[in-house]
C-alpha cells in the first residue's frame, strides 16, 4: 500500500502499452477523494498518439493469441485473478478512495472481479458452434465462432474494478486482445490492476491501459480503425457519442447505459422483506448504480405502512468517509457534478408538490460530496424525479390502485434495464415478468445480477449486454463453412 501511496504523491503513474509502463510526457488529470476532496494522485490525460500505440500493440499480437487454445488462454486469466486475491485489501482501499466506496463493499468488489474472471475462464471448454444441415448432398455446414480482433474496453467510475474484469475476462477467453480506459473520476484502481497484470507471464499486448478523459482518449479509442468492438459501460449520453464516433469505421458496440428501476409493492407483499430489498437496491454504493431501484410504486392500501419501514431504515443509514470509519453503510457521491444533479432533482420535485419525508439535501459533513438518504411521497408519474435517472440514495414513490397500473406507469419509461415487484402471489409475479418490459425482473429480493445470468436492457438503457453464456458470445463473431465433401 505504501508503494502506491508514494507514486500517487509523486504523480508517477504510466499507462501499460505493449507489456510496458510507458510515460506519457503531456498533461495530466486530477484524481481527488469524494469523501475529503484530497488531492490523491495525477494520471496521463491520453491523447490520439498515446491510444493508437496500444491499439497498435493489440491488434499486432492478436492472431498469435487467438492462436493459443481456449484453455491456455484460461490459464492466463487464473493468473491475474490469483493476483486479485493476493491483494484484496490494498485494492479495497485505493477504490475506497478515489471512489467513495464503503470499505466492505469495496472488498466484495474486489473478491467478486476475481470470481468473475475465474467464471470467465471456466468457458474455455465450452465455446461452442453448430452443425448445420444442408439441402446438398454430401455437403456439411459448419457454424464456427471466432474472437472480433481487437477490443476497447471504456470503464465507468462506479464499479471501476469490476468492470475492468467484466470487459477483459470475456475478451481474451474468446480469443481478442483488449484496450481498456479507466474513468477519469477513478483511474488509480486500473493502475495498480495493470502492475499486478504486469507481475504474470500474460504475453505482451494482449491487455492494456490508458487513462484520460472521454473527450480525449475515449473519443479517440471509439474512432480508431483498428478497434473491432468497442464495450462500453455509463450514461446514455457518452454511450450516444461513442456509437456516433464508432458509426464511421462502422465498429460494433455493447452498450449498457443509464436505468429507472421500478419497484412494485403490492399489499399481500412482505412488507418487512420489500423495504428491506428496496432500500438495499436503492443504497448500495450511495445509490450509484445502474440497477438500483429508482422508483417506486406501493399499492395504496399498505402505502403508509410500507413507507414508514422504509424511512425509518433510511434514517438509521449511516454515512461520512469510509477510511475514516468502518462502520458505514453508505460513503460519498462520486464528485460534486453528482451532488448538484440530486439536489436540484429533489428539489425540483418539492416545487412540484412532492412530499420530504426523509432527508432532502446536503448532509451537514464538513468535507466530502455527501447528500442525506431521502425518501419523497406524492411522487406523480409527469415528474422529472420519477422519469430521470437520480444516480444517488433518493427514493420517489407513487401510489397506485392496481397491479396493471403499477406495472403500466413502470414500462412509461425510456429506459428497460432492471425491474422488480413484491407479492406473494404466485400468478401475479409471473404476470409481471411477462408484462414488464426491462431486461431483468427480480421478485421479492434486491436487484443485484448473477455473473452467470445475463445482464442486458432495453431501449435506452443499452445494447447488447454481458455475462453468462450470451453475455460471452458478445465478444465472438460467426463464421460459416460449408464443405462439400463428396
Amino acid at each position: 500500500m505504501r508503494l502506491f501511496r508514494e507514486q500517487e504523491v509523486k504523480g508517477e503513474y504510466q499507462n501499460f502499452i505493449d507489456g510496458r509502463f510507458v510515460a506519457s510526457g503531456g498533461p495530466t488529470v486530477d484524481v481527488y477523494n469524494p469523501a475529503t476532496f484530497e488531492l490523491i494522485g495525477r494520471v496521463p490525460d491520453s491523447g490520439a498518439d498515446q491510444v493508437d500505440e496500444a491499439v497498435r500493440a493489440a491488434r499486432r499480437v492478436q492472431p498469435d493469441w487467438e492462436r493459443l487454445p481456449a484453455i491456455q488462454r484460461a490459464n492466463y486469466l487464473r493468473k491475474i485473478s490469483a493476483k486479485l486475491r493476493e491483494n484484496v485489501e490494498m485494492l479495497a482501499q485505493i477504490i475506497s478512495r478515489e471512489q467513495g466506496k464503503v470499505l466492505p463493499l469495496a472488498r466484495v468488489e474486489v473478491n467478486f472481479t476475481a470470481d468473475y474472471i475465474d467464471y470467465m475462464a471456466e468457458w474455455a471448454r465450452r465455446l461452442e458452434g453448430e452443425v448445420v444441415t444442408s439441402d446438398r448432398a454430401g455437403e456439411t455446414i459448419f457454424l464456427t465462432r471466432r474472437p472480433m480482433g481487437v477490443v476497447a474496453g471504456i470503464i465507468p467510475w462506479n464499479f471501476p474494478l469490476f468492470l475492468i474484469a467484466r470487459k477483459m475476462a470475456p475478451a481474451l477467453v474468446t480469443g481478442n486482445t483488449i484496450v481498456v480506459k479507466s474513468s477519469e473520476e477513478t483511474p488509480l484502481n486500473a493502475f495498480a490492476f495493470a502492475k499486478l497484470v504486469a507481475e504474470t507471464d500474460l504475453p505482451a499486448g494482449v491487455f492494456n491501459h490508458i487513462s484520460g478523459t472521454g473527450a480525449g482518449a475515449g473519443a479517440a479509442l471509439s474512432s480508431h480503425p483498428g478497434v473491432d468492438l468497442i464495450s462500453f459501460t455509463g450514461s446514455v449520453e457518452t454511450g450516444l457519442r461513442i456509437m456516433q464516433a464508432a458509426a464511421k469505421n462502422l465498429t460494433r458496440v455493447n452498450l449498457e447505459l443509464g436505468g429507472k428501476a421500478p419497484a412494485i409493492v403490492l399489499a399481500d407483499a412482505d412488507l418487512d422483506l420489500a423495504a428491506k430489498a428496496v432500500y438495499d437496491s436503492r443504497m448500495t454504493n450511495t445509490g450509484q448504480l445502474c440497477n438500483c431501484a429508482e422508483r417506486v410504486y406501493v399499492e395504496r392500501k399498505v402505502a403508509d405502512q410500507f413507507v414508514d419501514r422504509l424511512a425509518r431504515r433510511m434514517r438509521d443509514t449511516r454515512y461520512g468517509d469510509p477510511l475514516s470509519n468502518a462502520d458505514l453503510d453508505m460513503g460519498p457521491l462520486v464528485n460534486k457534478v453528482g451532488l448538484d444533479k440530486v439536489a436540484g432533482m429533489v428539489e425540483r420535485a418539492r416545487s412540484e408538490g412532492a412530499t420530504v419525508v426523509v432527508g432532502g439535501a446536503a448532509a451537514d459533513i464538513p468535507r466530502g460530496y455527501h447528500y442525506q438518504p431521502t425518501v419523497l411521497t406524492n411522487c406523480r408519474a409527469d415528474m422529472e424525479i420519477m422519469r430521470k435517472e437520480i444516480f444517488g440514495p433518493v427514493l420517489p414513490i407513487q401510489t397506485v390502485d392496481s397491479v396493471e397500473e403499477a406495472i403500466t406507469l413502470s414500462n412509461d419509461s425510456e429506459y428497460g434495464l432492471t425491474s422488480s415487484i413484491y407479492t406473494n402471489d404466485l400468478n401475479t409475479a409471473m404476470r409481471a415478468t411477462r408484462e414488464l418490459r426491462f431486461g431483468e425482473t427480480y421478485i421479492n429480493r434486491e436487484h443485484f445480477e448473477a455473473m452467470q445470468g445475463f445482464h442486458a436492457g432495453r431501449r435506452k438503457s443499452g445494447i447488447g449486454g454481458a455475462d453468462g453464456k450470451h453475455g460471452l458470445y458478445e465478444y465472438t463473431e460467426t463464421h460459416i463453412v460449408y464443405m462439400q465433401h463428396g
